[in-house]
């Protein structure tokens, strides 16, 4: 008998399947938290916790992301605002451009 498994992965905030949901880890007094998130779920929570993070202590390096599907696990957040201030034209949700992606790699970041 053959047998087919088929995976199908889900953003846990909207819902939604997506192929390019990743997982992602934060912890909040204590308790750790995984979510599977969409690119556009993701870059929502970075908007909603950036107050917070921007005044915050770091208290480790912390873990790349395991983006399924997006190299490296980059954070767009990051990514839309340097091609911003560095005079690229980007979208404020969806996927980067591979051409500015690209260029924030060789800049270093």
């Amino acid at each position: 008998m053959a047998q087919k498994i088929i995976t199908i992965y889900m953003d846990d905030l909207t819902g939604e399947e997506s192929s390019e949901v990743a997982t992602h880890t934060l912890s909040l007094d204590g308790v750790t938290y995984e979510l599977d998130l969409s690119p556009d779920s993701y870059d929502q929570l970075l908007e909603a916790m950036a107050p917070f993070t921007r005044v915050g202590r770091k208290t480790g390096k912390g873990k790349k992301s395991a983006r399924k599907g997006a190299p490296g696990g980059e954070n767009t957040a990051e990514i839309r605002a340097w091609a911003k201030a560095h005079g690229y034209t980007v979208s404020d949700r969806g996927r980067v451009p591979a051409e500015i992606r690209e260029a924030y790699a060789k800049a270093g970041k």
